[in-house]
């Protein structure tokens, strides 16, 4: 492993006035460092990648493997023994078992599942806010944001009710993990009891299996044959995680945006066919994911002129390239009329073969939560305008979410 000489990127990246807006930071690397040395508070030296161009490349460049077993030390430093059994899934692998498990997933997370959904997440819009009209003001991320996703993500997966919310708070524990001592034996204990949840479901739908997604999966095959009973549990554990998490970040954002930006909100409120683009551009405006998975070199790569040595972990700054302006004209200004295909160009879902699979159930979940929040309460405003918003602190740059969004809801006017 290279040793890191000058980890300003790092230092730079964990003080609370980068959470609270990372983009100059990340403005500066893009122009003096796209590709910057730093060494993360997990200390392992890490490559960070800035700009659009070289982002994008590095998301489909197959030297940049995401497959855990073959950086195991490095894995293990930084997210402990105990996530393993919780990690065998997609995500952190490289093909050709990549294509096995996206494939097997795939087939049962198709746009038409997705697309039936709809009727129920509108209910489920309806209903939250129908709990949040008796409330003034409301904080938004725990009464709306949050349970919207788990909702949607644990009906999907067939997650009894009663067990859903020892589920969130166990994948918040993970989600919020630091270094300390203390942090990781919550996350090692959390993540001990996820995986025994998710065996004992799996169980229990073999057993007696439903119209639900897990239930699909424990059947689902291919010519190789089914999931094993490890990638199953890791599945099941990537799809719920992701599955709300990211969402409910990215609605928060995008409601706190829109209610900052009068203009572009009354421009989608008079426009509502908007509503699509108005998504892709939140997204690349601030979206919910700053930094993808990490990755590591398994050679020695060459980006924008700097030697990556094999070997080392590489973390590619999504929030960075969708403002980087070589790629996207007034990338620091929310424009929700910004033609389609700029918008479309954002990496705020990923790309290449780790593109985001649950997307398109993403770019629905927020397009009616927006539509029905503003429908409802078009007259909406933040409780304290004045006041900085709390973003999220986190140990290192992942999840980009505010920490809470306190909003008074006003309907229209008589």
């Amino acid at each position: 492993m290279t040793t890191v000489d000058d980890p300003v990127a790092a230092a730079e990246r964990c003080t609370p006035e980068f959470r609270r807006n990372p983009h100059p930071v990340y403005a500066s690397l893009r122009d003096t460092a796209p590709v910057c040395p730093m060494r993360p508070p997990h200390g392992i030296d890490t490559y960070l990648i800035t700009r659009y161009e070289d982002a994008r490349a590095a998301l489909a460049d197959p030297r940049l493997s995401k497959d855990m077993y073959g950086a195991m030390d490095a894995y293990r430093r930084i997210f402990g023994d105990s996530s393993v059994a919780l990690d065998d899934n997609m995500l952190n692998s490289d093909p050709p078992k990549h294509t096995r498990l996206r494939r097997l997933v795939s087939s049962t997370f198709t746009p038409r599942r997705v697309d039936s959904l709809r009727p129920r997440i509108q209910d489920i819009v309806d209903t939250l806010l129908d709990n949040c009209a008796t409330r003034e003001p409301v904080d938004l991320l725990t009464a709306f944001a949050f349970p919207l996703p788990i909702i949607v993500i644990c009906d999907l997966l067939g997650v009894p009710p009663d067990e859903r919310s020892e589920l969130q708070r166990l994948s918040t524990t993970v989600a919020q993990t630091g270094f300390s001592k203390e942090s990781k034996q919550a996350q090692q204990k959390a993540e001990e009891n996820l995986h025994a949840y998710f065996a004992d479901l799996l169980s229990r739908k073999r057993s007696r299996p439903g119209e639900d997604l897990l239930s699909a999966l424990t059947a689902a095959q291919d010519e190789n044959g089914g999931l094993t009973e490890q990638e199953l549990i890791s599945t099941a554990f990537l799809l719920m995680f992701a599955g709300h998490k990211t969402t409910a970040y990215l609605i928060g954002n995008a409601v706190h945006h829109l209610l900052t930006h009068p203009a572009q909100l009354r421009a989608v409120q008079e426009n509502p066919e908007l509503i699509g683009q108005t998504v892709e551009e939140l997204v690349r405006f601030e979206g919910s994911v700053e930094s993808a998975t990490f990755r590591f070199a398994t050679e020695d790569v060459e980006i924008a002129g700097t030697r990556i040595p094999k070997g080392s972990l590489v973390q590619i700054a999504l929030s960075s390239a969708n403002r980087d302006p070589l790629k996207f004209d007034s990338p620091d200004e929310l424009d929700v009329t910004r033609p389609a295909n700029a918008q479309s160009a954002h990496l705020g879902f990923g790309h290449g073969i780790h593109y985001c699979l649950g997307a398109p159930l993403a770019r629905l979940e927020v397009q009616l939560a927006l539509t029905g929040l503003f429908s409802r309460f078009p007259r909406a405003a933040l409780a304290d305008p004045g006041r900085e918003a709390p973003w999220m602190e986190v140990p290192f740059p992942a999840f980009r979410g505010l920490a809470e969004l306190p909003v008074v809801l006003k309907p229209a006017v008589p």
